[in-house]
């Protein structure tokens, strides 16, 4: 038996309360009850006690009976949905290092695979396990999506992850969906919606889960876009105590499990969005760690220029921040979520006075050719 509401199904089914079946069976019906509500373990002798009185005729006919057959009834065999869930992990973990674009093929040909799962005859567990997979999926594609500055179709992978969340009873998905959308707006620049649904996010999220961590990170980010430096460094310090004492994942790159060591790199965006003149120790730190990791990853560190190019803005000092400035664009790896990024700290450059902002227009220029031109 794999869920109690199976047994709640099946007795409703053929007719029989709570109460009478409690009698029948010689269980209370608050032990019942809990079974059937999914808040206890199914023990084995409580499906043979029901499948007893409800296979019953008199009782029941055939309804009891059939409902507890299916039960068991899946054309899912072996371990496919095993790998299906290990490939999501595999995915999430793929996309720190890989193109927006190629993940998202991929992320299309593993939903290919889930639909055909969902057409399948299954058991209830079954059912929901593909339902949370697909949701998961969906979650990533709609992150790629945004990555790429696809907007109608990450809102699209984003109802579908939300809608299939909620109908999955999964919060955490839920909490995720609403952190990515908090990412979203951010990057279209609307902090305000940004910061309100980081908090949402929050709201939602279980207290001990990467979702939680991440969603505060992201409020902390917003509210130094609007410049609230009190909240900001509020936000700060309850991530750093989230932070504190946690352990590296197993798979630290996987991208809906925070990693300890991300969160040098949130300090030093949200300092250098703030004007902090700590952000530029904290963006050369991180750099630092970057490329002394044992796995490369090519998109954090031309995000991290980015953050150190606009701390050096800030500090006033152009010419160096034009040099990684100019490290981050040639690297390939910027996505368009990030060009706004890039464009401020060329303005930045610019009101400075420094000419060599030119010469990272024409690399953004030549880097990205279907990209519109790094606005002033």
């Amino acid at each position: 038996m794999e869920s109690g509401s199976l047994l709640r199904a099946a007795r409703e089914a053929a007719g029989v309360g709570l109460r009478e079946i409690a009698a029948l069976t010689h269980y209370s019906p608050s032990y019942l009850s809990l079974i059937e509500s999914g808040k206890r373990a199914v023990p084995t002798e409580v499906v043979a006690a029901y499948r007893s009185v409800l296979s019953d005729p008199a009782d029941g006919e055939q309804a009891g009976a059939e409902w507890i057959a299916r039960v068991a009834a899946s054309d899912i065999g072996g371990d496919a949905l095993d790998r299906l869930e290990a490939a999501v992990d595999d995915l999430a973990s793929a996309y720190p290092t890989t193109a927006p674009a190629v993940l998202l093929a991929d992320i299309g040909r593993h939903l290919g695979y889930a639909a055909k799962l969902m057409d399948s005859r299954k058991t209830l567990t079954q059912h929901r396990r593909v339902l949370v997979t697909v949701g998961w999926l969906s979650l990533l594609a709609c992150t790629c999506h945004i990555d790429l500055g696809e907007t109608a179709a990450a809102a699209a992978r984003g109802h579908a992850a939300r809608d299939i969340a909620e109908e999955s009873g999964h919060r955490e998905i839920s909490a995720w969906c609403l952190e990515t959308r908090a990412w979203q707006l951010l990057t279209a620049g609307n902090f305000a919606a940004a910061a309100e649904t980081s908090r949402a996010a929050q709201a939602l999220a279980p207290q001990d889960s990467s979702v939680f961590i991440q969603a505060t990170a992201q409020e902390g980010r917003a509210l130094a876009r609007l410049g609230d430096a009190p909240g900001t460094y509020a936000a700060l310090r309850r991530v750093a105590r989230l932070v504190a004492g946690l352990g590296v994942p197993d798979r630290p790159e996987h991208h809906f499990r925070y990693d300890p060591a991300k969160s040098d790199a949130y300090v030093a965006t949200t300092l250098a969005w703030l004007g902090d003149p700590a952000a530029e120790s904290y963006a050369r730190h991180v750099l630092a760690d970057l490329a002394g990791a044992a796995t490369i990853r090519p998109r954090r560190i031309a995000s991290a220029n980015v953050d150190l190019g606009l701390a050096l803005v800030a500090a006033d000092k152009p010419d160096e921040a034009a040099d990684v400035a100019l490290a981050a664009v040639t690297s390939g790896r910027l996505v368009p979520s990030n060009y706004w990024r890039v464009a401020e700290v060329m303005s930045g450059i610019e009101e400075h006075g420094a000419g060599e902002a030119v010469t990272v227009r024409e690399a953004f220029r030549d880097t990205y050719r279907a990209a519109p031109q790094l606005n002033s």
